[in-house]
């Protein structure tokens, strides 16, 4: 019997996959695999977050393949090693897999096509991941755009994203040796801080689809607003999905679109614009491989960094900088391993802005915090808030963390629930200025902090 091999990547899930369902379409026998590659040069480690949604998205796709009929092999080891090994033990004439964007992986994708070649085995790649390739949507003069707006007009004149593709019926394909999953030691164990994230989240298909008939059930309507306010679940929280492969954008996408009426349609269409951000990220990292460690804008590589003091930095990373709304987020990404979108604006806002701290710092160490780090998105938003990446905000834009917890958490009901001890605060918003037993003091003052920033801005724009 032939045999195709399935290599599995960041779309771990039976639906709407379109490898899989080539392999399933050919009549051979299957063999699902998944490499964990932490040797590639060039080829990111995930972070502590990402590692914990890792083992369980795993666990549940193996149990969603074996109920097709396969097992999903792991095997750990750089994959321009470990996917040939596979290819020889199953004797598999056909390799198939989803495209990824980053330079390193297009690298070691386009390495394995060629040396497969020339054992005659064939490898396919299909468009999975994002609606549009990132080469396919390009400015008049043929080069990437670097704004948003223009961007995502051209992506919906380009064309409609196409319908999801079902999960196969049945699959069948022989037995190999694989890692044992708990070996991979992704789970955090000394000590365990995953609490929060097991209270919180259901990796996995079937928990992404759960996920995605509740926020259109419920948060979709109104989400042009309420998406702003952090004290309530105003957004869709699909952005760990997305990033694992769980769910394709083509399935939320389509679902989004067949759910909406007159009442919403406003909102879905404010929503479709965030799958479009989500779109515009990868193009800025497909053309702009060094996305996460070199400014987007080059000029900004004479911007002087202050040397903000260890302590300073501490008191963002544990949420204790005496500002309500920062602390509050940060304290929520380390309970949850996520935080609020406009929240993290004013975290990263306040630590570049007002700390004067370098955005790759910020960008690390979100890196390793988030269930929902990605590679595009994550350096492509820290860039935009530092100024220095595409559809950059002007350099007086500084988010005052104060008046932003004002207006989108006016009762402080936000602030209360990730920082217990603002409860008998006299000013919830601005502790400083009334009884707010056991919470610290300011770690800089936002105006002569904020003078400062403008400061630097200017001299680096007039410069």
């Amino acid at each position: 019997m032939a045999v195709t091999l399935v290599w599995f990547r960041d779309d771990l899930r039976i639906s709407d996959n379109p490898a899989l369902a080539a392999a399933a379409d050919s009549g051979d026998d299957v063999v699902a695999c998944y490499v964990l590659d932490e040797e590639t040069e060039g080829i990111r480690p995930l972070g502590g977050a990402s590692r914990w949604w890792l083992h369980h998205s795993l666990a549940a796709l193996d149990a969603s393949l074996a109920d097709l009929g396969i097992p999903l092999v792991l095997r750990r080891g750089a994959a321009g090693d470990v996917v040939p090994d596979l290819v020889r033990e199953s004797s598999a004439g056909a390799v198939v897999w989803n495209r990824r964007y980053g330079l390193a992986e297009r690298t070691t994708d386009a390495a394995l096509k060629a040396s497969l070649a020339e054992q005659g085995v064939e490898a396919t790649s299909f468009q999975a991941n994002l609606m549009y390739e990132p080469w396919e949507v390009t400015s008049g003069s043929g080069e990437a755009y670097k704004v948003f707006t223009p961007f995502w007009r051209a992506c919906l004149a380009f064309r409609t994203p196409r319908e999801p593709l079902p999960a196969p019926a049945s699959l069948h394909g022989p037995e190999l040796a694989s890692d044992d999953l708990p070996a991979w030691g992704l789970l955090p164990t000394a000590p365990d801080w995953a609490q929060g994230l097991r209270e919180t989240w259901t990796p996995g298909e079937t928990g992404a689809h759960a996920r995605l008939d509740e926020f259109l059930d419920g948060a979709a309507h109104g989400y042009k607003d309420s998406r702003d306010r952090p004290a309530v679940h105003g957004t869709s929280r699909l952005s760990p999905h997305l990033r694992f492969g769980e769910i394709s954008p083509f399935e939320v996408w389509h679902a989004a679109q067949d759910s909406k009426d007159s009442s919403t349609a406003e909102d879905i269409r404010v929503f479709g614009s965030e799958l479009g951000w989500r779109e515009f990220s990868w193009q800025l990292l497909y053309f702009n491989p060094q996305l996460a460690t070199v400014n987007y804008r080059p000029e900004f590589d004479a911007f002087t960094w202050e040397s903000s003091t260890e302590a300073e930095l501490e008191a963002w990373q544990r949420g204790r900088t005496g500002y309500p709304l920062i602390d509050a987020g940060m304290r929520q990404m380390w309970e949850i391993g996520w935080m609020h979108n406009r929240v993290r604006m004013a975290t990263a806002s306040f630590l570049i802005k007002n700390l004067m701290i370098d955005w790759r710092v910020g960008e690390r160490f979100f890196w390793d915090c988030l269930v929902d780090a990605d590679a595009a998105s994550n350096a492509a938003s820290w860039q935009w808030v530092a100024g220095s990446g595409a559809d950059a905000s002007p350099y007086f834009r500084i988010f005052n963390p104060v008046l932003q917890s004002k207006k989108f958490d006016p009762e402080g009901t936000y602030l209360v629930r990730f920082v217990p001890e603002l409860a008998d605060a006299e000013n919830v918003h601005e502790p400083w200025k009334g009884a707010a037993p056991g919470y610290p003091e300011r770690v800089v003052d936002l105006k002569e902090s904020r003078q400062r920033a403008l400061s630097a801005y200017k001299a680096l724009s007039e410069g």
